[in-house]
């Protein structure tokens, strides 16, 4: 090792050693890793698995999955840090719903060094929430992750180029056959995004409905590609465990 390198890394040491421990926030041991410490990180289901390159559910050997083939959906491809289990799934409802705005951040950064730098986009849009719902939350969670992605890779961020201009019921209170229904014609864009290469950002994607409905919007707007990005994505065996997931 270098006298340089060497240096580097004592002054990084002391670095950490500078900045303040804080509570982890799953098990409350003090942590200079982060908002959850190295242990707990190291707990957390990342979605490391072969999965399908369109929807990210696993498959054998990372092929596209049988739904993808037979009902194609209308983004491309989907990147995902996740599974949507246990205790990720406590996160994002605390974020969501618990107001712990500052766990946003915090997936973002994990979810955008999942991201393909080869294949950027020219446009990031968040999953846009109905107005009442916005006024009701006080915070749209999706933008706090779009602009956190885009800023850190340098991409444009389109926060209201698509509206949500139907306030449907929540998606975790309806029948899985509902959920496609309940979305239809839900968002509506007025951007040209004619050629345009397009990432859709959301926390959790458990069907797909909402984000396909976006993504038709988008297309109607004439964009070339679509991609979507979540911070998790919700397994088949977490179907029927009704964990409550946001559903997508």
């Amino acid at each position: 090792m270098s006298i340089a390198r060497s240096h580097f890394l004592n002054i990084g040491s002391i670095i950490e050693h500078i900045l303040p421990a804080q509570p982890c926030v799953l098990c409350g041991s003090m942590s200079r890793d982060g908002l959850w410490c190295a242990a707990c990180d190291a707990s957390l289901p990342y979605l490391d698995v072969p999965h399908c390159p369109v929807c990210a559910l696993p498959t054998p050997t990372g092929e596209v999955c049988g739904r993808c083939l037979s009902h194609p959906p209308l983004f491309a491809r989907t990147t995902a840090v996740f599974g949507y289990a246990f205790p990720l799934d406590k996160l994002i409802q605390g974020m969501k719903y618990g107001e712990q705005l500052a766990l946003a951040p915090a997936f973002a950064e994990k979810l955008a060094q999942r991201i393909n730098q080869t294949v950027l986009p020219d446009y990031v849009i968040p999953m846009p929430l109905h107005p009442a719902k916005l006024r009701e939350r006080g915070f749209n969670q999706s933008l706090l992750l779009a602009a956190r992605i885009a800023r850190r890779h340098g991409l444009s961020l389109l926060p209201d180029a698509c509206q949500r201009v139907r306030d449907t019921p929540p998606q975790s209170a309806l029948p899985w056959k509902e959920r496609k229904k309940n979305v239809r014609n839900a968002f509506h864009c007025d951007m040209d995004l004619t050629g345009k290469r397009v990432a859709l950002v959301d926390d959790v994607l458990t069907t797909g409905a909402s984000l396909n409905s976006l993504a038709g919007a988008v297309l109607k707007q004439g964009a070339a590609e679509i991609s979507t990005w979540v911070v998790a994505r919700t397994l088949p065996h977490q179907h029927a465990q009704g964990r409550g997931a946001t559903a997508l």
